[in-house]
């Protein structure tokens, strides 16, 4: 059977922020965006925020989803295991941008096997089940959700929309520098710059802003490694109020499931964000 003209053709999870994602070819959508996606986070110990912007051998480490489990490795390291649902633990402020939300420790043994890793302090953190994390009222509906995303529960990018930026750039890179969960086939490069509603199989999304883009597009994900594009070339070809983007943060209306393949249908569509 051939897919519709404009359909997703990747979904990516990504359990622990800035750590390794997964493919799947169909995942549930819940409250606060794909299941287990961003629903843990390293943190220094003040309860900021860790990251590729700060450790790029995050990159390095892998995620892997097996039955009630959540597998995690390094080379050179032995496997970390963790169950889904984890055990009670403390609950600590955590800081992320500008904003604070609350945090479970997972365990001290899972905090020095990371701190082990990555050769610095680090602290596990898992989204409480209780916890509510509002996304940015000016962008959001008061009901809207996510985890321990930088601020919106999906990331949409557009094939051909990478196709165009590597054709700028002295060696192509993958889509996985991007971090998207969404990858959506069949249109123009940068489409999606004018998508304002959208339905992907039979979930409805809005697309209220563009996605601002720091240091970890330049990190090769394979190697982590930080160089200087794509940002050079984003900086001369999408810049924007002294910024660069690509992609389009998402939010989600209703719960189901996403579906490599699904139909995506663009509902309102307007000038075009960022208007490079």
């Amino acid at each position: 059977m051939s897919q519709p003209e404009l359909h997703l053709s990747a979904i990516v999870v990504y359990p622990v922020k800035s750590l390794a994602g997964i493919s799947v070819t169909a995942w549930p959508v819940e409250a606060t965006g794909l299941r287990y996606d961003r629903q843990w986070m390293l943190v220094d110990d003040q309860g900021q925020f860790l990251s590729q912007r700060h450790l790029p051998a995050m990159a390095l480490i892998k995620t892997a989803l097996h039955g009630d489990r959540l597998h995690i490795s390094a080379d050179g390291h032995p496997d970390w295991v963790l169950p889904l649902s984890p055990a009670s633990g403390d609950v600590i402020a955590c800081r992320i941008w500008e904003d604070t939300c609350q945090g479970r420790l997972v365990s001290a043994a899972a905090d020095a096997w990371f701190s082990a890793v990555l050769q610095h302090p680090c602290r596990l953190v898992y989204l409480p089940d209780e916890q509510i994390r509002a996304v940015d009222p000016d962008y959001a509906a008061a009901t809207d959700r996510t985890a321990f995303s930088d601020g919106f529960p999906f990331l949409l990018v557009a094939e051909n929309s990478l196709a165009e930026l590597n054709a700028l750039l002295p060696e192509p890179i993958s889509m996985a520098r991007f971090r998207p969960n969404l990858v959506v086939a069949g249109c123009p490069g940068y489409a999606e710059d004018k998508w304002r509603q959208i339905r992907i199989g039979t979930l409805g999304f809005r697309l209220p802003k563009p996605c601002s883009r720091c240091a970890i597009p330049t990190i090769d994900p394979n190697t982590g490694q930080p160089g200087k594009e794509p940002l050079t070339t984003l900086n001369r070809t999408r810049k924007w109020q002294n910024k660069v983007y690509f992609g389009q943060n998402a939010l989600h209306d209703g719960l189901g499931v996403l579906q490599v393949g699904d139909k995506v249908e663009v509902l309102l569509a307007g000038e075009a964000l960022p208007p490079v």
